[in-house]
């Protein structure tokens, strides 16, 4: 892709504005130019190609698409300039998140880093005595390669990584962790738990229960912001002085008493890591590449933080759960695969590796642009002009 391989020049990067017929097209020209791709038609699939996708289909909502950028990434799997797709009912998140960008693409980019890929599906085993689940641990560490071979049988890319076995009361938690390619993987995960269950059950005869809720499957838990589930990925970024001031018009002064205030309050409330909005980003954008939506519900925990450097000011943000795939699902749908090839995420070995660091790096950029809003007391004023007629 054109737009994955140079930096966007200085007077092309930013993204034509307005809310006119005129300025729609200015922005459907002004993508072509830059990504080869034409946006201007919103093609739709057979009923035939919906199945595994949606049941009593009567037809297709089309839902408001904006293009945020340009993001400039600096990863492992993602490297480039970006134009991002994003799908919201919200105003103000595409022009916010393009801030965050733009301030971070004048200021170098967006570095990431790849952590891991796991995703888990969580059995429970039942006994009558402690000496039976001790025993049985046991059998499960002694047997892992034959279980393994089960579990992959079920398919051709999942690979189980380890059986993390957490022992309760008269309960033993199985908790299979596969590494499951370009897939999101819940389905995958699920039918190599079966198999492997049934394995263990025929050649122990203990019964057990396939969903113990211990992965946090669609839900926030202290396990996934430790463990991770799908994806990890951290990013950050050094903006310039400058940048700050012309771009976010923002003094760290302000952000040290943001940072004062923030971090304590939240974790006064609660709340499930130390962030702002995580799930505005990461919604907007797993619509718009045929996502599992449900998913940030566990997905949007992690870490945001600042820190003064000399240069600027260095910002990052940790994602540990990121459970997206480039294949399967509602990525099969048209709209949405066009939108994956947009990113350059339509093929590749680590494709889905690659969105993930393209995810990671934009929610880091939506971030900025709110923290910047909040602390320099501009948040009211925003959403007054972008978020209502």
């Amino acid at each position: 892709m054109k737009n994955n391989k140079k930096i966007l020049s200085e007077n092309n990067r930013k993204i034509p504005s307005g809310f006119t017929s005129d300025d729609t097209l200015k922005r459907l020209n002004w993508l072509e130019e830059n990504s080869g791709l034409r946006f201007d038609d919103t093609p739709t699939d057979d009923p035939e190609d919906l199945k595994g996708i949606i049941e009593n289909h009567i037809g297709f909502m089309p839902i408001p698409m904006a293009i945020a950028g340009p993001l400039v990434v600096k990863g492992e799997y993602a490297k480039g300039s970006f134009t991002v797709p994003v799908c919201t009912l919200e105003g103000t998140l595409a022009i916010s998140m393009s801030r965050g960008m733009y301030a971070s693409a004048l200021s170098g980019g967006i570095s990431t880093q790849y952590i891991k890929q796991e995703l888990s599906r969580a059995p429970v085993f039942v006994f009558n005595t402690l000496k039976e689940s001790s025993e049985f641990m046991k059998w499960i560490d002694e047997h892992f390669d034959e279980i393994k071979k089960v579990a992959e049988s079920s398919t051709n890319y999942g690979k189980l990584l380890r059986i993390d076995q957490y022992p309760i009361q008269n309960f033993v938690v199985l908790d299979m962790v596969l590494n499951t390619g370009n897939a999101a993987g819940q389905n995958m995960v699920t039918l190599a738990a079966k198999l492997a269950c049934d394995y263990i059950q025929n050649n122990t005869g203990y019964n057990y229960i396939l969903e113990s809720g211990f992965n946090s499957d669609k839900k926030a838990s202290a396990r996934t912001m430790i463990m991770g589930r799908g994806h990890s990925v951290i990013a950050e970024t050094t903006l310039k002085h400058s940048v700050l001031k012309r771009i976010l018009g923002l003094h760290l002064d302000e952000v040290d008493i943001f940072q004062q205030v923030g971090p304590t309050v939240t974790n006064m409330a609660g709340t499930t890591g130390c962030h702002l909005h995580i799930s505005n980003a990461l919604t907007a954008i797993y619509i718009a590449t045929g996502q599992d939506t449900a998913c940030v519900a566990e997905n949007s925990i992690g870490h945001f933080q600042t820190e003064p450097v000399e240069d600027g000011l260095k910002c990052r943000l940790t994602l540990p759960s990121i459970t997206v795939g480039t294949v399967g699902g509602g990525t099969r749908l048209i709209p949405q695969q066009k939108n994956l090839k947009l990113l350059g995420c339509d093929t590749g070995e680590f494709s889905s590796r690659k969105l993930a660091e393209i995810i990671c790096a934009s929610s880091l950029a939506l971030e900025i642009s709110l923290m910047s809003a909040i602390a320099s007391g501009t948040f009211t004023q925003a959403h007054m002009k972008y978020g209502r007629k």
